[in-house]
């Protein structure tokens, strides 16, 4: 009897000794219920080409207010024709229809929300680029994968509406925050092609700037664009009004050197919500560059990163920026606050994510992925 009394009180300790150690609450175990209330950082995986290593593949949901704590990774589609995951491009969100939306190098598909099901997934001849939805959250401008033109597609149903000719590599797109313009960047083209959204005819071109424009952001009055051009390590800064290009600024006291992606020494440009700062990516010096939001743009700090960036982008009340390499960080105090980490622990790298606030399995405000102005 002492023998068995003795076996059970082991037996009791090990487990108790077991749970004290084990991770009862790691995320991977749980069962989560879909849609949910809270603010949520969506990051979209594979976002940086299709390397699985900087997050596998999915739509990975963090806890903004809970330091940032993994939620858990919702299944996507999304995949090549040999059944792999396929680069994703980009991500927007429509809260009129409670749907996120990812781009792959060739194809569209849309998340319902609550259900966390995917709604529809469409290809599209010449293939997906990083798309932009308007402000009433029905239509998209979908550009190609650097060829001529733009598709513009409803929301809902993923239909094409109308094609828009450009000019030969269309990549990065912007819809106003006004949704009177729309604001498309051509690889090709050293100008700004801006089209208006009820004709989808280009309207204006702002520029010429002195290289093809890559990643860009635009200020909440539409009156400024910023721009990351090819071959230089800093910003360009164009007149939406006037379509006149008005400074170049370069990074100083920094080589810009080889960088292992994108081509390009400064890919990423964002504004932080408030308008007084622009921070520029650094990818061969694993940086970000930080400088005043007004002229002269004096050149502020730089912050150093983990990995390569290739974008950068903000909270919607810029308590947080959001370099691709992971890190969270305070633009005040300028520190590292959080990685990004998965069920596994594992740090997530992507350079397309969004912001979005739940209740009850309804978005209720969504962010961008560009880093948009929003002193309004």
């Amino acid at each position: 009897m002492k023998r068995q009394l003795l076996s059970v009180t082991v037996l009791f300790i090990l487990l108790f000794a077991t749970a004290w150690v084990m991770p009862v609450d790691h995320l991977s175990t749980k069962v989560l219920p879909a849609g949910g209330t809270g603010h949520f950082l969506y990051v979209a995986t594979p976002g940086i080409r299709d390397y699985l290593g900087y997050g596998g593949h999915g739509l990975l949901v963090f806890d903004v207010d809970n330091n940032h704590k993994f939620v858990k990774r919702i299944k996507t589609q999304g995949f090549h024709e040999n059944g792999t995951p396929s680069n994703v491009k980009g991500i927007d969100v429509s809260v009129q229809l409670n749907s996120v939306y990812i781009s792959t190098l060739e194809s569209m598909q849309r998340i319902d929300l609550a259900t966390e099901k995917v709604v529809w997934e469409r290809k599209y001849d010449g293939g997906c680029d990083r798309m932009s939805i308007s402000p009433d959250g029905m239509t998209m401008y979908l550009p190609s994968l650097e060829k001529d033109f733009w598709n513009v597609v409803s929301c809902e149903s993923g239909d094409i509406i109308a094609k828009i000719k450009v000019h030969s590599r269309a990549h990065n797109t912007i819809y106003g925050p006004s949704g009177k313009k729309v604001y498309m960047a051509d690889i090709g083209s050293p100008e700004l092609h801006v089209a208006d959204p009820k004709t989808h005819t280009v309207v204006q071109k702002i520029g010429p700037f002195s290289a093809g424009i890559r990643p860009f952001t635009v200020n909440a009055d539409e009156s400024l664009v910023l721009v990351n051009v090819n071959d230089l390590l800093g910003f360009e800064v164009g007149d939406l009004k006037t379509g006149e290009k008005l400074a170049s600024v370069q990074v100083l006291g920094w080589d810009k050197g080889p960088v292992r992606r994108h081509g390009n020494p400064a890919h990423g440009i964002a504004l932080t919500p408030d308008e007084k700062e622009i921070w520029i990516s650094d990818g061969h010096n694993m940086r970000m560059h930080i400088f005043d939001g007004k002229p002269p743009y004096q050149q502020l700090t730089t912050i150093p990163l983990s990995d390569m960036p290739g974008w950068i982008t903000f909270s919607v009340d810029g308590k947080y920026a959001y370099p691709s390499s992971g890190e969270v960080i305070d633009p005040v105090k300028r520190e590292v606050l959080y990685f990004l980490k998965d069920e596994n622990y594992n740090t997530v790298s992507s350079e397309k994510m969004v912001e979005i606030f739940m209740k009850g399995g309804k978005a209720t405000k969504a962010g961008d992925q560009f880093g948009l102005g929003r002193a309004l």
